[in-house]
């Protein structure tokens, strides 16, 4: 089965999540990915979170598809194998802050002269210009640079992270449209490459939605609100009998009236100054307070029937051991079975999107550190002798 990115050629500096991430997504649909990793030590997300026999489960995620090659991409012998792969690259990812490929020899006009059709992805906190580009960025610096950080949490208190780096995934997912926004460009325009610059927090401003409008035209400043969804009522999280908590959007104008009907308040669901969210907005304690009450006479399971029964969106609050067990999840091939390389089981997230035709695929699972080293250099005509005398030296 042919796939979309059969065929293309993916040269993976990145490290930790950023970079790595997109190189993942793009190897899912076919790309042929070779990750370059420093000898000894490897790609620090190795090392993170929870580890099994010395290694990151996580690592059985990010890192599937992708073969792994040790380079020491700060000496001489290291530099010149990496032009020799970025030769015959369509599509080179790193995430290093700006201007660390450039002190290597590796910046972007000698890298188009070797590989004039090159796409370059290159991640990092705050983009390749501006005044703050040389400064060290990470995702949770992005996220509260790019807003998030500040309306997480409840109202007069400190401002709380999402528990995952989703500043660095955001910018992965941008990197990836980039990307294939590049080859589609290069498929149009003679073989062109170019660079896709994405900024961690950039990525993360893009997903802001009605911020910087309403501040610009308002001079609203959008503060912290707990549970709810400021703006757009009623969505909120409201406290069950059992004190778990249902999630109810019920804020499309017939689903509000479903709602209340519901709920036992057709007169909040007839009155004509809540039939639409700008007055609903309004009067939103009210009808959180209406909500609430029904919610606490009923378990958590008795709600959510009653308002699936009703076709009013609602759901509980996942850990990871209800997505496990979730067969919703199974059903749509979200949880995959694979093994480390031990062959301990593992489950891995599966991929998305779905795709009809040309849908992604595990073909390999995560490489152990340089796997792939003698297998890569070896075709580049780099022969044995010469290769035992690099591992020596920690070149590989």
């Amino acid at each position: 089965m042919k796939r979309p990115l059969d065929g293309i050629r993916v040269l993976e500096m990145g490290q930790l999540i950023a970079g790595p991430f997109a190189g993942k997504m793009l190897g899912e649909f076919g790309a042929q990915v070779v990750k370059i990793e420093p000898p000894g030590t490897g790609d620090p997300l190795r090392k993170w979170r929870l580890l099994h026999e010395g290694t990151s489960v996580w690592w059985a995620a990010q890192s599937r598809n992708k073969k792994s090659v040790t380079l020491d991409l700060r000496s001489i012998e290291g530099q010149d194998v990496a032009r020799r792969l970025i030769a015959e690259s369509d599509v080179l990812i790193e995430n290093f802050r700006p201007g660390t490929l450039e002190s290597w020899g590796l910046g972007w006009d000698e890298l188009q002269r070797i590989n004039p059709g090159l796409i370059m992805l290159r991640v990092s906190g705050y983009g390749q210009t501006g005044p703050y580009r040389d400064r060290p960025g990470f995702g949770v610096i992005a996220e509260a640079m790019g807003g998030l950080r500040h309306l997480s949490g409840e109202p007069g208190r400190t401002p709380v992270r999402v528990g995952i780096s989703l500043g660095d995934s955001l910018s992965a997912l941008h990197g990836v449209i980039g990307i294939l926004l590049a080859l589609r460009h290069r498929e149009q325009h003679g073989g062109k490459g170019q660079v896709v610059d994405v900024a961690l927090y950039e990525s993360v401003f893009n997903m802001m939605e009605s911020l910087l409008p309403e501040y610009s035209v308002l001079g609203a400043v959008r503060q912290p609100a707990g549970s709810s969804l400021p703006g757009i009522a009623p969505s909120n999280a409201y406290r069950c009998r059992d004190g778990k908590y249902a999630l109810i959007a019920g804020n499309g104008d017939s689903i509000f009236r479903r709602l209340m009907e519901l709920i036992g308040r057709p007169d909040l669901g007839n009155d004509p100054t809540l039939a639409q969210n700008d007055g609903r907005v309004k009067d939103v304690e009210r009808i959180d307070v209406a909500i609430g009450e029904w919610a606490a006479q009923r378990s958590l399971d008795e709600a959510l029937a009653a308002l699936n029964a009703a076709k009013i969106p609602a759901g509980r609050i996942y850990d990871v051991a209800d997505i496990a067990a979730d067969p919703h999840y199974k059903a749509r091939e979200m949880i995959v079975d694979t093994k480390l390389p031990d062959g301990t089981p593992v489950q891995v997230p599966g991929i998305v999107p779905k795709l009809s035709e040309t849908p992604g695929t595990i073909d390999s699972e995560a490489a152990t550190l340089g796997q792939h080293t003698d297998e890569v250099l070896g075709g580049l005509g780099i022969d044995a002798e010469t290769r035992a005398e690099w591992r020596s030296r920690g070149v590989i």
